[in-house]
C-alpha cells in the first residue's frame, strides 16, 4: 500500500468529501475514489458509508488516519533530516502553453530546496515529450494526459485540470457558442493534440452549424487570429501575457465544457528516484498555488 494513499485519506477527513480532497491534493475525484477503494480492499473492511449521496467516513477511517498520522510525520522528519542531498541532473519537459505558469515556480523551488540539483528544461508537444520520457531521453514531462488515460507503461500523476473555453473577437456581440460559430470561422487547434481532439468532440456534439475551418498548432497564433476578428476557437484559457497583447472575449462552455488533465508523466522505474520526486513536489506546489490564485480571481 502506497504511503500517498494514507495522505489522501487524511485529506478526505479534513475536507469531508472526495471532491474536496481532490482539490486539496490536486488530483481528480476519481483518483481519490480509487485510492480509497484500494485501501478498503487492503484492510478488508469498508471505510465509508456510501448509502447517501456523499460517501461518509466511518469510525474505522478515523482510526486508520490517527494510527498512520504520527508515523507519516515521523517518516517525513527522518527523510528531511537524512542528510542525503538531492543532486545531479534531471531533464524535465513542459508543454509550451504552461511554461509561463510552471517555470518560475519550479526553478525557485529547486534552487531553494535542492541547490545541488540541476534542472534541464525541454519544451515540446505532449506527444513528443511523452515519447521522450518513454525512450529515456528525459526524466519527466508535464503534458496533457490522453483521453484514454495514457500508456500503462508510464506513471501519470495528475497535476491540474483546465476547462477549455471559447474565445471570440473582442468586438463580437453574439451571446453563445452556436451564434458565434455561425458568425465566424472555426480556428481549430491541431487535432493531433489532446486539446484539439477534445475541442473537436465538443464541436461535433454541440455546434450544429460551422461556417468554415482553419487549423493551427500554436495557441498564441490562434489567440492572435481570434483577436484580429478572423474566427473563434476552443482552447485552454490563454496565459495573461498573451491576453495583454491580444485581448479576446472568453466564454465558458457550461457543464458540457471539455476538461483537460495536465499530468506529470514519468517512468515507473523512477518511482523511488529522489530527483524525480523533487520535481514532482515542486510541480505540485507551483500548480497548486496557480490554481488557488485562479480560483481567487474567479477564473
Amino acid at each position: 500500500m502506497k504511503l500517498e494513499t494514507f495522505l489522501t485519506l487524511e485529506a478526505v477527513l479534513q475536507t469531508g468529501t472526495f471532491a474536496g480532497a481532490a482539490r486539496q491534493i490536486n488530483v481528480t475525484p476519481s483518483a481519490v475514489s480509487m485510492q480509497m477503494k484500494q485501501l478498503e480492499q487492503y484492510l478488508g473492511k469498508p471505510l465509508f458509508d456510501r448509502s447517501g449521496l456523499q460517501a461518509r467516513p466511518n469510525r474505522l477511517a478515523h482510526q486508520v488516519s490517527e494510527t498512520m498520522r504520527g508515523a507519516l510525520h515521523g517518516l517525513e522528519g527522518l527523510r528531511a533530516s537524512s542528510g542525503l542531498a538531492v543532486e545531479g541532473v534531471v531533464r524535465v519537459g513542459v508543454i509550451e502553453s504552461l511554461q509561463p505558469v510552471v517555470l518560475p515556480g519550479i526553478v525557485r523551488f529547486v534552487r531553494e530546496r535542492h541547490p545541488r540539483l540541476e534542472l534541464r528544461l525541454v519544451r515540446g508537444r505532449s506527444s513528443t515529450l511523452t515519447a521522450s520520457v518513454k525512450a529515456g531521453d528525459i526524466d519527466a514531462a508535464l503534458v496533457a494526459q490522453p483521453l484514454d488515460g495514457g500508456s500503462a507503461r508510464l506513471r501519470w500523476a495528475p497535476m491540474l485540470r483546465r476547462e477549455l473555453v471559447l474565445i471570440a473577437p473582442p468586438a463580437a456581440t453574439e451571446a453563445n457558442a452556436g451564434s458565434l460559430f455561425r458568425a465566424y470561422d472555426w480556428i481549430r487547434y491541431d487535432r493531433n493534440t489532446v486539446t484539439g481532439a477534445m475541442a473537436a468532440q465538443y464541436v461535433a456534439s454541440h455546434v450544429p452549424e460551422i461556417r468554415g475551418t482553419l487549423e493551427f498548432d500554436s495557441a498564441p497564433a490562434i489567440v492572435a487570429m481570434v483577436h484580429a476578428g478572423l474566427g473563434v476557437s476552443i482552447v485552454q484559457t490563454p496565459d495573461p501575457v498573451t491576453l495583454q497583447s491580444y485581448p479576446v472575449r472568453i466564454l465558458r462552455l457550461g457543464r458540457a465544457a471539455p476538461v483537460l488533465t495536465l499530468a506529470l508523466v514519468t517512468r515507473k522505474s523512477d518511482d523511488d528516484n529522489r530527483s524525480v520526486a523533487a520535481v514532482r513536489d515542486g510541480m505540485r506546489m507551483t500548480l497548486g498555488s496557480y490554481q488557488r490564485q485562479a480560483v481567487a480571481a474567479g477564473h
